[in-house]
Protein backbone atom coordinates (compact mmCIF):
# COMPACT_ATOMS: atom_id res chain seq x y z
CA UNK A 1 0.00 0.00 0.00
CA UNK A 2 1.50 3.06 -1.16
CA UNK A 3 1.20 6.84 -1.51
CA UNK A 4 -1.72 9.05 -0.30
CA UNK A 5 -4.19 5.86 -0.60
CA UNK A 6 -3.19 5.11 3.03
CA UNK A 7 -6.11 8.00 4.21
CA UNK A 8 -8.87 7.07 2.69
CA UNK A 9 -8.45 3.59 2.84
CA UNK A 10 -7.91 4.45 6.40
CA UNK A 11 -11.43 6.14 6.76
CA UNK A 12 -12.94 3.66 4.82
CA UNK A 13 -12.41 0.77 6.62
CA UNK A 14 -13.65 2.32 9.44
CA UNK A 15 -16.11 3.28 8.17
CA UNK A 16 -17.01 -0.48 7.91
CA UNK A 17 -17.61 -1.34 11.32
CA UNK A 18 -18.69 3.15 11.71
CA UNK A 19 -21.67 2.77 9.20
CA UNK A 20 -24.24 1.00 11.57
CA UNK A 21 -24.04 4.00 14.23
CA UNK A 22 -24.85 6.53 11.23
CA UNK A 23 -27.99 7.35 9.64
CA UNK A 24 -28.18 7.08 5.87
CA UNK A 25 -29.30 10.85 5.63
CA UNK A 26 -25.82 12.10 7.46
CA UNK A 27 -23.70 10.31 5.23
CA UNK A 28 -24.37 12.87 3.10
CA UNK A 29 -23.88 16.65 2.61
CA UNK A 30 -24.98 19.06 0.28
CA UNK A 31 -22.62 21.89 -1.43
CA UNK A 32 -23.79 24.22 -4.47
CA UNK A 33 -26.70 22.00 -5.05
CA UNK A 34 -24.54 18.36 -5.44
CA UNK A 35 -24.08 15.47 -2.19
CA UNK A 36 -20.66 14.40 -1.13
CA UNK A 37 -19.94 11.72 0.82
CA UNK A 38 -19.29 13.65 4.54
CA UNK A 39 -16.77 10.89 5.56
CA UNK A 40 -14.46 12.18 2.84
CA UNK A 41 -14.64 15.77 2.50
CA UNK A 42 -16.78 18.47 4.21
CA UNK A 43 -18.16 22.16 2.96
CA UNK A 44 -15.20 24.14 4.61
CA UNK A 45 -12.52 21.82 1.97
CA UNK A 46 -14.81 22.64 -1.03
CA UNK A 47 -14.92 26.46 0.29
CA UNK A 48 -10.91 26.21 0.65
CA UNK A 49 -10.23 24.71 -2.83
CA UNK A 50 -11.44 27.70 -4.39
CA UNK A 51 -7.95 29.57 -3.61
CA UNK A 52 -5.95 26.44 -4.50
CA UNK A 53 -3.20 27.29 -6.63
CA UNK A 54 -1.86 25.03 -9.42
CA UNK A 55 1.37 24.42 -10.90
CA UNK A 56 2.44 24.57 -14.68
CA UNK A 57 3.53 21.13 -14.59
CA UNK A 58 1.15 19.53 -12.31
CA UNK A 59 -0.75 16.66 -13.95
CA UNK A 60 -4.46 17.00 -13.81
CA UNK A 61 -7.26 13.87 -14.28
CA UNK A 62 -10.80 14.37 -14.13
CA UNK A 63 -13.37 12.16 -14.39
CA UNK A 64 -17.22 11.36 -12.79
CA UNK A 65 -16.74 8.67 -10.18
CA UNK A 66 -16.41 4.40 -12.56
CA UNK A 67 -15.18 5.83 -15.14
CA UNK A 68 -12.03 4.63 -14.49
CA UNK A 69 -10.10 6.95 -12.19
CA UNK A 70 -8.28 4.33 -10.35
CA UNK A 71 -6.75 2.81 -13.42
CA UNK A 72 -5.84 5.78 -15.52
CA UNK A 73 -4.10 7.01 -12.18
CA UNK A 74 -2.16 4.31 -11.92
CA UNK A 75 -1.00 4.59 -15.50
CA UNK A 76 -0.07 8.22 -15.40
CA UNK A 77 1.77 7.57 -12.43
CA UNK A 78 3.71 4.61 -14.19
CA UNK A 79 4.12 6.97 -17.14
CA UNK A 80 5.69 10.07 -15.07
CA UNK A 81 7.95 8.31 -12.69
CA UNK A 82 8.94 6.13 -16.09
CA UNK A 83 9.77 9.64 -17.59
CA UNK A 84 10.96 11.38 -14.91
CA UNK A 85 13.59 8.20 -14.17
CA UNK A 86 13.49 9.04 -10.06
CA UNK A 87 15.58 6.88 -8.29
CA UNK A 88 14.65 4.93 -5.51
CA UNK A 89 15.66 7.38 -3.13
CA UNK A 90 14.04 9.43 -5.11
CA UNK A 91 10.87 7.76 -5.28
CA UNK A 92 11.00 6.68 -1.31
CA UNK A 93 11.33 10.58 -0.54
CA UNK A 94 7.97 11.64 -2.74
CA UNK A 95 6.05 8.51 -1.19
CA UNK A 96 6.98 9.98 2.17
CA UNK A 97 5.78 13.43 1.19
CA UNK A 98 2.66 12.64 0.13
CA UNK A 99 2.38 10.24 3.58
CA UNK A 100 3.78 13.18 6.11
CA UNK A 101 2.04 15.88 4.85
CA UNK A 102 -1.21 13.61 5.01
CA UNK A 103 -2.45 13.94 1.09
CA UNK A 104 -5.53 12.18 -0.42
CA UNK A 105 -6.42 10.57 -3.06
CA UNK A 106 -8.49 13.03 -4.66
CA UNK A 107 -8.31 16.89 -4.39
CA UNK A 108 -12.01 17.53 -3.15
CA UNK A 109 -10.82 14.93 -0.15
CA UNK A 110 -9.77 16.17 3.28
CA UNK A 111 -9.77 18.62 5.66
CA UNK A 112 -9.50 22.40 4.73
CA UNK A 113 -6.11 22.51 5.16
CA UNK A 114 -4.89 19.69 2.57
CA UNK A 115 -4.42 22.30 0.00
CA UNK A 116 -1.39 24.56 2.20
CA UNK A 117 -0.07 21.02 2.68
CA UNK A 118 -0.14 20.26 -0.85
CA UNK A 119 2.24 23.30 -1.80
CA UNK A 120 5.19 21.73 0.03
CA UNK A 121 4.69 18.56 -2.14
CA UNK A 122 7.38 18.28 -4.84
CA UNK A 123 6.37 18.86 -8.60
CA UNK A 124 5.36 17.40 -10.79
CA UNK A 125 2.28 16.54 -8.91
CA UNK A 126 -0.44 14.13 -9.92
CA UNK A 127 -4.01 15.57 -9.35
CA UNK A 128 -7.11 13.71 -9.25
CA UNK A 129 -10.90 15.11 -8.98
CA UNK A 130 -14.50 13.67 -9.67
CA UNK A 131 -15.93 17.66 -9.54
CA UNK A 132 -17.28 19.36 -12.71
CA UNK A 133 -15.81 22.04 -13.64
CA UNK A 134 -17.60 25.11 -11.89
CA UNK A 135 -16.47 23.37 -8.63
CA UNK A 136 -12.79 23.51 -9.46
CA UNK A 137 -9.77 26.44 -8.77
CA UNK A 138 -10.02 29.37 -11.12
CA UNK A 139 -6.07 29.12 -11.02
CA UNK A 140 -6.86 25.11 -12.78
CA UNK A 141 -7.96 27.34 -15.96
CA UNK A 142 -6.44 29.80 -15.99
CA UNK A 143 -2.68 28.05 -15.38
CA UNK A 144 -0.69 25.90 -17.46
CA UNK A 145 -1.54 23.19 -16.28
CA UNK A 146 -2.68 20.54 -18.57
CA UNK A 147 -6.00 18.69 -17.76
CA UNK A 148 -6.75 14.94 -19.04
CA UNK A 149 -10.74 14.26 -18.82
CA UNK A 150 -11.39 10.44 -18.32
CA UNK A 151 -14.95 10.25 -20.21
CA UNK A 152 -16.98 6.18 -19.76
CA UNK A 153 -20.37 5.15 -21.91
CA UNK A 154 -22.98 6.55 -19.59
CA UNK A 155 -24.71 3.00 -19.02
CA UNK A 156 -21.71 1.20 -17.74
CA UNK A 157 -20.66 4.39 -15.59
CA UNK A 158 -24.39 3.80 -14.15
CA UNK A 159 -23.86 0.09 -13.65
CA UNK A 160 -20.59 0.36 -12.17
CA UNK A 161 -21.45 3.02 -9.65
CA UNK A 162 -24.60 0.97 -8.12
CA UNK A 163 -22.22 -1.37 -7.16
CA UNK A 164 -19.88 0.93 -5.54
CA UNK A 165 -22.48 2.89 -4.22
CA UNK A 166 -24.10 -0.19 -2.08
CA UNK A 167 -20.17 -1.46 -1.00
CA UNK A 168 -18.49 1.44 0.05
CA UNK A 169 -19.60 2.09 4.07
CA UNK A 170 -19.22 5.82 3.72
CA UNK A 171 -22.58 6.07 0.86
CA UNK A 172 -25.94 5.23 1.51
CA UNK A 173 -26.87 1.68 -0.21
CA UNK A 174 -29.96 1.74 -2.44
CA UNK A 175 -32.70 -1.34 -1.94
CA UNK A 176 -33.10 -1.78 -5.70
CA UNK A 177 -31.34 -1.25 -8.91
CA UNK A 178 -34.51 0.42 -9.93
CA UNK A 179 -34.45 2.91 -6.93
CA UNK A 180 -30.61 3.99 -7.90
CA UNK A 181 -31.04 4.07 -11.08
CA UNK A 182 -34.08 6.96 -10.23
CA UNK A 183 -31.32 8.43 -8.69
CA UNK A 184 -28.51 8.58 -10.79
CA UNK A 185 -31.23 9.69 -13.73
CA UNK A 186 -31.62 12.54 -11.28
CA UNK A 187 -28.19 13.55 -10.32
CA UNK A 188 -29.75 12.81 -6.68
CA UNK A 189 -26.39 10.88 -5.56
CA UNK A 190 -22.42 11.46 -4.89
CA UNK A 191 -21.18 14.02 -7.26
CA UNK A 192 -24.45 14.79 -8.50
CA UNK A 193 -25.74 13.57 -12.50
CA UNK A 194 -23.07 12.47 -14.73
CA UNK A 195 -24.80 14.11 -17.57
CA UNK A 196 -24.26 17.63 -16.00
CA UNK A 197 -21.03 16.36 -15.23
CA UNK A 198 -20.91 15.91 -19.34
CA UNK A 199 -22.37 18.95 -20.19
CA UNK A 200 -20.17 21.34 -18.02
CA UNK A 201 -17.12 19.61 -19.56
CA UNK A 202 -18.26 19.95 -23.19
CA UNK A 203 -17.67 23.73 -22.43
CA UNK A 204 -14.23 23.45 -21.96
CA UNK A 205 -13.61 20.72 -25.10
CA UNK A 206 -11.84 23.11 -27.09
CA UNK A 207 -9.36 24.38 -24.13
CA UNK A 208 -6.00 24.34 -25.11
CA UNK A 209 -4.36 22.49 -22.50
CA UNK A 210 -7.37 20.09 -22.28
CA UNK A 211 -7.42 16.24 -23.27
CA UNK A 212 -10.49 13.82 -23.77
CA UNK A 213 -9.68 9.47 -23.67
CA UNK A 214 -12.51 7.21 -23.18
CA UNK A 215 -12.18 3.87 -21.01
CA UNK A 216 -13.22 1.96 -23.78
CA UNK A 217 -10.10 3.00 -25.96
CA UNK A 218 -7.53 2.40 -23.34
CA UNK A 219 -9.01 -1.24 -22.82
CA UNK A 220 -9.31 -1.20 -26.46
CA UNK A 221 -5.77 -0.55 -26.97
CA UNK A 222 -3.61 0.41 -23.78
CA UNK A 223 -0.47 0.66 -25.36
CA UNK A 224 -1.79 3.63 -27.79
CA UNK A 225 -4.30 5.08 -25.09
CA UNK A 226 -0.86 5.82 -22.68
CA UNK A 227 1.24 7.03 -26.16
CA UNK A 228 -1.70 9.66 -26.38
CA UNK A 229 -1.56 10.54 -22.97
CA UNK A 230 2.50 10.87 -22.54
CA UNK A 231 2.54 12.88 -25.87
CA UNK A 232 -0.29 15.31 -24.05
CA UNK A 233 1.99 15.52 -20.81
CA UNK A 234 5.20 15.82 -22.56
CA UNK A 235 6.38 12.28 -21.44
CA UNK A 236 8.94 10.10 -23.08
CA UNK A 237 8.99 6.68 -23.69
CA UNK A 238 9.85 3.41 -25.10
CA UNK A 239 8.04 0.69 -26.51
CA UNK A 240 9.34 -1.81 -23.85
CA UNK A 241 8.27 0.86 -21.28
CA UNK A 242 4.85 1.58 -22.64
CA UNK A 243 4.51 -2.62 -22.76
CA UNK A 244 5.63 -3.17 -19.41
CA UNK A 245 3.31 -0.25 -18.06
CA UNK A 246 0.33 -2.41 -19.86
CA UNK A 247 0.68 -5.20 -18.67
CA UNK A 248 1.42 -3.53 -14.73
CA UNK A 249 -1.43 -1.86 -14.88
CA UNK A 250 -3.64 -4.27 -16.87
CA UNK A 251 -6.91 -4.49 -14.84
CA UNK A 252 -6.26 -8.48 -13.87
CA UNK A 253 -3.21 -7.54 -12.59
CA UNK A 254 -4.41 -4.53 -10.44
CA UNK A 255 -6.97 -6.69 -9.13
CA UNK A 256 -5.00 -9.40 -8.38
CA UNK A 257 -2.79 -6.75 -6.27
CA UNK A 258 -5.80 -5.10 -4.63
CA UNK A 259 -5.72 -6.09 -1.41
CA UNK A 260 -2.46 -5.09 -0.78
CA UNK A 261 -2.77 -2.04 -2.72
CA UNK A 262 -5.70 -1.18 -1.80
CA UNK A 263 -6.77 -3.07 1.41
CA UNK A 264 -10.45 -3.89 2.00
CA UNK A 265 -11.17 -1.00 -0.38
CA UNK A 266 -9.53 -3.31 -3.37
CA UNK A 267 -12.92 -5.74 -3.74
CA UNK A 268 -15.04 -2.63 -3.97
CA UNK A 269 -13.05 -0.49 -6.83
CA UNK A 270 -11.81 -3.99 -9.16
CA UNK A 271 -14.84 -5.96 -9.61
CA UNK A 272 -15.23 -6.77 -13.77
CA UNK A 273 -13.56 -3.92 -15.65
CA UNK A 274 -15.35 -4.91 -18.74
CA UNK A 275 -17.15 -2.61 -21.32
CA UNK A 276 -21.33 -3.62 -21.52
CA UNK A 277 -22.06 -5.06 -18.14
CA UNK A 278 -25.00 -2.60 -18.74
CA UNK A 279 -27.32 -4.97 -20.36
CA UNK A 280 -26.98 -7.69 -17.49
CA UNK A 281 -29.58 -4.68 -15.18
CA UNK A 282 -31.26 -2.33 -17.19
CA UNK A 283 -34.52 -2.57 -18.29
CA UNK A 284 -35.80 -1.67 -21.88
CA UNK A 285 -37.74 1.57 -20.34
CA UNK A 286 -34.42 2.65 -18.66
CA UNK A 287 -32.59 1.53 -21.61
CA UNK A 288 -34.86 3.97 -23.65
CA UNK A 289 -34.87 6.60 -20.70
CA UNK A 290 -30.94 6.64 -20.94
CA UNK A 291 -30.68 7.10 -24.76
CA UNK A 292 -33.24 10.09 -24.85
CA UNK A 293 -31.58 11.67 -21.92
CA UNK A 294 -27.99 11.45 -23.76
CA UNK A 295 -29.23 12.91 -26.90
CA UNK A 296 -31.36 15.77 -24.90
CA UNK A 297 -27.75 16.60 -23.19
CA UNK A 298 -24.69 15.85 -24.89
CA UNK A 299 -26.06 14.51 -28.51
CA UNK A 300 -24.52 15.60 -31.62
CA UNK A 301 -21.47 17.22 -29.49
CA UNK A 302 -17.46 16.66 -29.95
CA UNK A 303 -17.53 14.99 -26.46
CA UNK A 304 -20.40 12.51 -27.21
CA UNK A 305 -18.77 11.38 -30.69
CA UNK A 306 -15.37 10.42 -28.42
CA UNK A 307 -17.94 8.42 -26.25
CA UNK A 308 -19.05 6.61 -28.92
CA UNK A 309 -22.79 6.19 -27.26
CA UNK A 310 -24.15 4.04 -30.80
CA UNK A 311 -21.20 1.67 -30.33
CA UNK A 312 -21.27 0.85 -26.57
CA UNK A 313 -24.59 1.73 -25.70
CA UNK A 314 -27.12 0.56 -28.27
CA UNK A 315 -29.03 -2.69 -27.93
Amino acid sequence: MSRNRERVIEVVENSFSENEKTSPEDLLFSYDGILYPAALSSPETLEALKSFETRSNDVILAGYPKTGTNWLEEMVREIESTDAKYTEEEMKERINAEKELQMFPRLEFGDPGVFERMKKLPSRRIILTHLSPHLLPPSLFQGKAKILLLLRNPKDTAVSYYHFYNNMPVLPSFATWDEYFAAFMSGKLAWGSYFDHLMEWNRYIDHERMMMISYEELKENPVLGMKKIAAFFGFSLSEEEFSRIAKKTSFQAMKEKSKETHGKFGDILFRKGVVGSWRDLFSEAQNEEMDQKFEECIGGTILAMKIKYDVYCKT
